[in-house]
């Protein structure tokens, strides 16, 4: 297996629909690097093309110099390290403990920055123990590798560490212990470029269409796996079945038997957003999967996804996603003139 850099004259000019960061350690776990890129690949274009349009992602080190993974194959970067870059999600490639139990203070800076932004981190195999270093684990979930649990207990006691899931999110932090981390990849590329291109993976990787079934019941449904408390996961499904309906948030409060501080308190524990900022984003990605699947007006996607108008929208997607609805369906036509044979 290569990674090597896509030529620029092979990029589509639009914007991808997801775009990820990889950080690679020295040493990291090629398995699971490859099993989320490969699946990446597969949903980035038609066929077997392999052009990043509706994927991008890029391949970054420490010092901007090759590292080795773990089975000796020497990989390249294809990008300057640039913490500024709007990422999707940042992924930290780990590999053996010895690279990443004392990482150096300018990376923690640099990961509680990317925190702070609000761009989802995923660990890969002892990636974890960066964001741990970082005192990002403290009172969540982390799923780890059962031969690390002892080590990492003992380096991180507020953390909760999880060693049969094949991978947690929980207040910002997406952790992979171990495999091939595929199914995550399917879970990304579904939530982003939809069921089919998540599907296309599946199949062209091999993947039994049964087991992905399974798969994707155990990891994405009423983010059972997203979020460890269980008030919050009763709000979040009471905030699904609710999407056209602009209820006060004291309504959610009152049903989930909390006060409006006491509940915008646990969703930012548990999610780095207040309640209200989850719903509306909530709203706002549902209203993009219906631009991207419906010929529906926007008026009445705006009316079904619980915007008073079609304005009110469109000021919260420019906000949200950094284009209008307009621009965003016009892309979409342009990505899909790009990728027809």
């Amino acid at each position: 297996m290569t990674f090597s850099a896509v030529s620029p004259d092979e990029i589509a000019q639009p914007k991808p629909e997801l775009r990820i960061g990889f950080l690679l350690m020295n040493h990291f776990t090629l398995m699971q690097v490859a099993g989320l890129v490969e699946s990446l690949r597969f949903a980035a274009d038609e066929s077997f093309s392999s052009r990043q349009i509706f994927c991008q992602w890029e391949w970054m080190t420490c010092d901007n110099q090759p590292v080795t993974a773990s089975c000796g194959l020497p990989v390249s970067p294809t990008a300057p390290l640039d913490f500024n870059q709007h990422w999707d999600y940042l992924v930290l490639a780990g590999g053996l403990l010895e690279e990443t139990r004392n990482p150096p203070a300018w990376l923690l800076d640099a990961v509680r920055e990317i925190h702070a932004r609000n761009i989802p981190i995923i660990t890969l195999c002892s990636g974890a123990f960066i964001v741990g270093n970082a005192g990002l684990l403290d009172g969540k979930r982390c799923a780890i590798h059962f031969t690390t649990r002892d080590e990492f207990r003992q380096r991180f006691p507020k953390a909760i560490p999880v060693i049969d899931k094949t991978y947690i999110k929980d207040g910002g932090i997406i952790s992979c212990p171990g495999g091939t981390a595929i199914d995550l990849a399917a879970d990304l590329i579904r939530k982003h470029c939809g069921e089919m291109r998540a599907e296309k993976g599946l199949q062209y990787l091999l993947v039994d269409n049964g087991k992905s079934r399974s798969t994707k019941k155990a990891t994405g449904e009423a983010a059972t796996l997203l979020y460890d408390n269980p008030a919050v996961r009763k709000v979040i499904d009471f905030m699904r079945h609710h999407l056209d309906s602009p209820l006060p948030l004291s309504e959610v409060a009152e049903f989930s038997a909390l006060t409006v501080r006491q509940l915008n308190q646990l969703f930012i524990k548990n999610t780095g957003y207040t309640a209200a900022v989850y719903w509306r984003r909530m709203r706002l990605e549902h209203a993009r999967k219906l631009m991207s699947d419906t010929d529906s007006s926007i008026h009445a996607i705006a009316t079904t996804c619980g915007f008073s108008d079609a304005s009110h929208l469109v000021d919260w997607f420019r906000k949200q996603y950094g284009e209008t609805p307009g621009s965003f369906r016009k892309r979409r036509r342009d990505v899909e003139k790009l990728v027809k044979p």
